[in-house]
């Protein structure tokens, strides 16, 4: 039997049996229901729903029904007009067998005018919205372990960048091509999130680590690890740092199949998770800039509350692509001798951007320092010289020393008493 058939069959079972268990479709409310279920199933032979596993089409088929799910609930009734493609063939597939500006995400809750005032949250996805809601323009840099983080953190930086090509490097020692897992991303960002966990770090999430269940489940466990936000990307799985060449994206379908898988995951999550979604296109270097914009407009209807160009060539680009996406948030990442001109944070927010990354800047940094003392350690035989007068004690303040110390203190401990 053909597989459209089968999945045709199913439905047809699904369906009757819950329309006999809701016994409401003599409602108006029941039969919008109805004309819902029809259009999912009719969604079928379309290139959306192509891109899903059967268990995704089935969590989406259901979707209609607010009881089970609220992410619908988004993707529906009054909303603010939604960017504009700036082409005619611009628009979302989805599973509602519509390509209208009706089907735009939009969470009344997640409006950034509710960010805009009041005090900063002690959670760090709440605070980095309230920063993204207000002037100034966010500077994360890049971190790759815990000294990093500390070095940031001591230097005055309220928020961080989980670079993948540096964690992959640090935890690995391998470069960044695709070969770091969900696990190794999840455990350093456990770690680092657990530092100060009011600060916001944004946490590259690669492809999402494969379909639509697998972004789903990096979106969870990031979040659990206390993530802020997380950047998804459309290179196929094999994939390699942005600021390589020969890279290879996946289709606009699939694209935004991950986007809004992370979406509703994000929706999922209970409790209102104020969890963000950042929508990041390699596309500008393989099929040009105007299609990374198109990808990029679509990723914000779909619902990313960021959005992502990576390897943006020149300042015009960069001021282009702002006003293409506005109102969103664009976030633009340096690295020197990259793709992107090394913009300081001041110039970036000239440009327009909101959100500004320095990926590689301790990791490169660690490499040089640490090159220097091995090299010096081999020719002098001492490390007195790369120490530059830091004893264990000073290295260990950084790292949080008097805090330990005064915690224990505070709970009745006196092992630390002398230290």
């Amino acid at each position: 039997m053909p597989l459209s058939r089968f999945y045709t069959r199913l439905f047809t079972v699904v369906y009757t049996s819950v329309q006999n268990s809701l016994g409401v479709f003599d409602t108006e409310e029941g039969l919008e229901k109805i004309h819902k279920w029809t259009r999912y199933q009719s969604c079928f032979n379309g290139p959306y729903l192509q891109d899903l596993d059967f268990s995704s089409q089935l969590y989406h088929a259901n979707t209609w029904n607010t009881s089970m799910s609220p992410a619908l609930d988004y993707f529906s009734s009054t909303k603010p007009a939604p960017v504009q493609p700036q082409t005619e063939n611009t628009t979302i597939p989805n599973c509602l067998g519509t390509t209208s500006d009706d089907e735009t995400y939009y969470n009344a809750r997640l409006d950034p005018a509710n960010y805009s005032n009041g005090p900063l949250s002690s959670n760090s996805a709440t605070r980095l919205r309230q920063m993204l809601a207000r002037p100034g323009i966010v500077v994360a840099p890049g971190i790759c372990d815990g000294i990093s983080a500390r070095c940031a953190i001591d230097a005055g930086f309220d928020c961080l960048y989980q670079s993948g090509a540096a964690t992959t490097a640090s935890r690995l020692g391998q470069p960044d091509l695709a070969i770091a897992t969900l696990n190794d991303f999840v455990g350093a960002a456990s770690m680092v999130c657990s530092i100060d966990p009011t600060m916001p770090v944004i946490a590259d999430a690669d492809t999402g680590f494969g379909g639509p269940t697998m972004v789903s489940r990096t979106v969870t466990q990031y979040a659990k690890a206390g993530v802020a936000a997380l950047h998804i990307e459309d290179q196929v799985q094999t994939k390699r740092c942005g600021h390589l060449l020969g890279k290879q994206v996946v289709s606009r379908d699939e694209f935004i199949t991950r986007v809004r898988a992370a979406v509703l995951a994000r929706d999922a999550i209970p409790g209102d998770s104020d969890f963000v979604i950042i929508a990041r296109t390699d596309s500008a270097q393989v099929l040009g800039m105007e299609e990374a914009i198109i990808r990029l407009q679509l990723a914000a209807r779909a619902g990313a509350d960021v959005c992502f160009i990576e390897g943006v060539r020149t300042k015009e680009l960069l001021e282009s692509t702002v006003a293409a996406l506005a109102p969103k948030p664009v976030l633009v990442n340096v690295i020197s001798g990259g793709l992107t001109p090394s913009f300081t944070s001041s110039e970036a927010e000239a440009m327009g951007a909101k959100i500004i990354i320095f990926s590689l800047v301790s990791c490169v940094a660690m490499v040089h320092a640490a090159r220097a003392a091995m090299q010096s350690l081999k020719k002098t035989g001492t490390d007195f010289t790369s120490a530059q007068g830091m004893d264990p004690k000073a290295f260990f303040k950084i790292m949080g020393l008097d805090a330990v110390v005064e915690f224990d203190a505070r709970a009745g401990g006196s092992a630390f008493k002398d230290i």
